[in-house]
């Protein structure tokens, strides 16, 4: 056999229209590994860095499911950071992390994700979200700590977990440490497929505490743009740090105390408020039915955004079918 019956055979004629099924076959099968697996590429969790003891707290999530939490509390704190790690650590690996917070006046309560440390299971993004909310009640109702009191910080992806808390429940401020706008769009600056994970572009217009944004500027997993972007959905108040020099996983020890200045910045933003909402008339119960209307129908136009792309899938067969 020649050279060009064996390329015919293995590649076929070049065509526009053999250009354009192939188009669309990739990009079926896009959808499908997507579909199915991203969670899994999202929440690598690494080997645990520590074993259970008396410091490790085990909080009740679901009857059937429990995750491992540690608390720092730093005697004469104003606030308790509650935070919300990235995907390739554990709690352990962030002891430091956590020290320095304590060393700078700040109690911590920190948290696994399924799968994650001690934690038990596998990770998803609905599961994150049930823990990050399990552990807000578990300082509230076994800690007794004020929702004014209680600053949910998230780094990378815990992001997503910090966003969720605060669109849903009553907190101090908001804190994003290299968070990106949404999880495929750390891959494609533009949206290309009909569904995504972690939606936080979204999630943030609906946020009315304080929120303060941290990132990198040679942050080269998500990059700068995503920190950016945030910040301009954000409503007021709101304030930011961009930090020279530091990357993703470097930026709270490349930042040193520009990080400690504008943490302290953000408490005197949180007291300002506090004090601005003890003048302000309590929310009517109209606006909260209005606010949570509101939450309901973003949450069903997702739901329905994902329902579509089973239509999408069958759609790009039945034109790769019609283009044979």
């Amino acid at each position: 056999m020649d050279k060009q019956k064996l390329k015919k055979l293995l590649i076929g004629e070049f065509s526009i229209k053999r250009i354009f099924r192939s188009a669309i076959i990739i990009y079926f099968i896009l959808l499908i590994f997507t579909w199915f697996f991203s969670e899994r590429i999202m929440f690598p969790a690494p080997k645990s860095s520590y074993t259970d003891s008396e410091d490790i707290i085990k909080i009740q999530v679901t009857p059937e499911r429990t995750i491992s939490a540690i608390y720092l509390p730093e005697p004469n704190s104003e606030y308790t950071i509650l935070y919300c790690h990235g995907n390739a650590e554990d709690i352990g690996q962030l002891e430091l992390t956590f020290e320095m917070f304590v060393k700078n006046g700040y109690s911590v309560f920190a948290f696994d994700y399924s799968g994650y440390g001690t934690s038990r299971g596998r990770a998803t993004e609905k599961k994150m979200y049930q823990e990050v909310e399990a552990c807000y009640d578990y300082l509230i109702e076994q800690k007794q700590l004020p929702p004014e009191k209680i600053i949910v910080l998230g780094r990378s992806i815990g992001g997503a977990a910090a966003l969720h808390l605060a669109s849903r429940r009553q907190v101090a401020g908001l804190i994003l440490e290299s968070t990106f706008v949404s999880a495929f769009r750390v891959i494609t600056r533009i949206p290309l497929l009909p569904f995504d994970k972690c939606r936080n572009l979204e999630k943030i217009k609906l946020i009315h505490c304080p929120v303060l944004i941290i990132h990198g500027k040679k942050d080269r997993i998500v990059p700068l743009w995503h920190g950016r972007k945030l910040f301009d959905a954000a409503n007021e108040p709101k304030m930011h740090l961009w930090v020279e020099n530091a990357g993703h996983n470097d930026l709270f020890w490349v930042a040193q105390d520009q990080y400690w200045d504008v943490l302290e910045n953000f408490k005197k933003l949180l007291r300002e408020q506090t004090k601005e909402q003890k003048t302000e008339p309590v929310e009517s119960k109209q606006a909260v039915q209005n606010r949570n209307l509101s939450m309901k129908t973003c949450r069903k136009s997702y739901t329905s955004l994902k329902s579509s792309m089973v239509s999408v899938g069958w759609a790009l067969i039945h034109l790769w079918s019609i283009s044979r």
